[in-house]
């Protein structure tokens, strides 16, 4: 236990300790005078939007990721279109067959 308390306090220690360097930097009114200015650089923040920014250029194409582009954008597109198709020939049946009058139905030019 004794370990884990010690482990504790120095990383408090240590956030305590980048925090207070971090609000003297963001308060330093002479900042903008060194012709710095603009926002606070952030290592970790510039880390990540770089990795945003260069996320396709790393892009590997392996069959996981062909699975699921083909899951979840090409499979929805056709199951949505065939779902229209059954429901427009079921209507179409219905109104061949005369099983709703032209006078009820929704959309007259069918």
């Amino acid at each position: 236990m004794a370990d884990s308390a010690e482990v504790i306090r120095d990383r408090a220690a240590r956030k305590a300790a980048i925090k207070k360097e971090f609000i003297k930097q963001i308060t330093n009114p002479h900042r903008h005078a060194s012709g710095e200015g603009g926002a606070l650089f952030d290592p970790a923040v510039q880390r990540y939007m770089s990795m945003k920014v260069t996320l396709y250029d790393h892009f590997k194409p392996t069959v996981k990721t062909s699975l699921m582009g083909l899951g979840l954008i090409v499979l929805p597109i056709i199951g949505y279109g065939y779902m229209m198709k059954v429901q427009h020939d079921a209507f179409d049946h219905k109104c061949r067959t005369g099983q709703i009058p032209y006078a009820e139905r929704k959309f007259k030019f069918i």
